[in-house]
């Protein structure tokens, strides 16, 4: 199956970074290579890019795609929870762009045996990273009924998470849930039936929910934010594209922390706590697609882009 990519965002992503042609710049969710490609086309003399995903069908049709540009691109299967030691490895001490792109590709969710899909019958699977342990089947089948209701609470903001825990139980009790369309009939059977028609598939929360748990999605977003910052040079930017709510509020957050770190009570005249400001936030709101753009790509109706800058004016004591 071709791992086809059309990139969201792709003017805003190019003006939020800000390119240099003889920067060095990171792409830390690199999917099909669409971001890539125009980052990579308007670097010269020079500039590199350095691509990053888990996927190893990820890696090798970007290499392809990108094999054009020779050695001004380096593509390295790995997490960019990692981005600092993968860009020592390759004898990279700082950037002066980084973007990441989250979320699942249209391809992953596409190849039907990759399990990420309610729309298409496969196993249960979810794993970005086919080298992981744990498997969509793992959390079906082996985690409590109190780590269901937590996990399709908090990651999918599912009302009926309690019931849809319960049903899990309850089926797997019978027999191992196996595939897509069995734990979608077991979430389907598990929501009251005036509140299955509505906006999207009954089964769209709880599936998210449990494919972050499988990748780790949030922990890893809020444990690579400081080094990903840390690791730009003086006026480097960091690009963060989210398409869940979840996602976007750790980014802002995040943000907003870096850009006024003080943790002083709002009453103290001056700051005493001596926390420093890492930069500066460069979208006061999130970035969404143009209606052109949705016109032409319906993945683009939930992103949000935010934009960071590493601060550049050295302090003076």
């Amino acid at each position: 199956m071709t791992f086809e990519h059309i990139p969201v965002l792709l003017n805003e992503v190019l003006e939020g970074l800000n390119i240099r042609p003889d920067g060095i710049y990171a792409d830390g969710t690199l999917g099909g290579g669409g971001h890539s490609f125009e980052i990579a086309s308007r670097l010269t003399g020079g500039g590199r890019l350095i691509g990053i995903d888990r996927d190893e069908n990820a890696v090798r049709a970007a290499g392809s795609r990108l094999a054009c540009f020779g050695d001004r691109v380096t593509i390295v299967r790995g997490n960019y929870l990692n981005t600092a030691q993968i860009l020592r490895d390759i004898g990279v001490d700082a950037i002066d762009g980084m973007l990441l792109d989250l979320g699942v590709s249209s391809h992953q969710f596409d190849d039907a045996e990759r399990g990420f899909s309610y729309r298409n019958d496969a196993p249960l699977d979810m794993r970005m990273d086919r080298r992981d342990s744990i498997s969509a089947y793992t959390v079906v089948n082996e985690y409590s009924e109190k780590e269901l209701l937590r996990i399709i609470r908090d990651y999918g903001e599912e009302r009926f998470a309690s019931s849809i825990a319960a049903g899990i139980v309850r089926e797997r009790q019978k027999k191992p849930v196996e595939t897509t369309f069995e734990l979608s009939d077991i979430i389907k059977a598990s929501i009251p039936a005036r509140f299955r028609e509505g906006k999207g598939h009954p089964a769209k929360k709880t599936f998210q929910a449990i494919r972050i748990e499988v990748n780790s999605e949030l922990d890893i977003l809020k444990d690579s934010l400081d080094s990903l910052v840390d690791m730009l040079k003086p006026g480097g930017r960091l690009c963060i594209i989210t398409f869940q709510s979840l996602e976007d509020r750790i980014v802002k957050n995040y943000f907003r922390t870096a850009e006024s770190p003080c943790i002083c009570p709002s009453d103290f005249p001056v700051c005493v706590c001596g926390r420093k400001s890492k930069g500066r936030v460069i979208t006061r709101k999130a970035v969404t697609a143009s209606a052109e753009e949705l016109e032409h790509n319906n993945r683009a109706h939930s992103a949000k882009l935010r934009v960071f800058e590493k601060i550049s004016v050295p302090e003076y004591k």
